[in-house]
């Protein structure tokens, strides 16, 4: 089964290639403290269709390039001007 995730669109100055940012919480370990965290995934997008600013939902998928394990399934919410 390939994983499925929705994130916010960080950067997508690359051609057919966005930066998507997950955010996540979780609680330290030692200090128990909630801390913010994020995972930066690199995706691709065969028809440039994705902007900065939107909301996407991404699925794992075969390696295309040194970064880039993600392919685009949609985009959930465009970014509101």
């Amino acid at each position: 089964m390939r994983k499925k995730l929705t994130g916010l669109v960080a950067s997508a100055k690359m051609d057919k290639t966005l930066r998507v940012e997950i955010q996540r919480r979780y609680r330290h370990p030692l200090y128990g403290k909630t801390v913010r965290g994020r995972t930066v995934c690199h995706v691709h997008d065969e028809q440039n269709e994705a902007q900065e600013g939107d909301t996407v939902e991404i699925i794992e998928s075969r390696p295309r390039s040194k970064t880039k394990r993600w392919d685009l399934i949609r985009i959930v919410e465009k970014k509101k001007d």
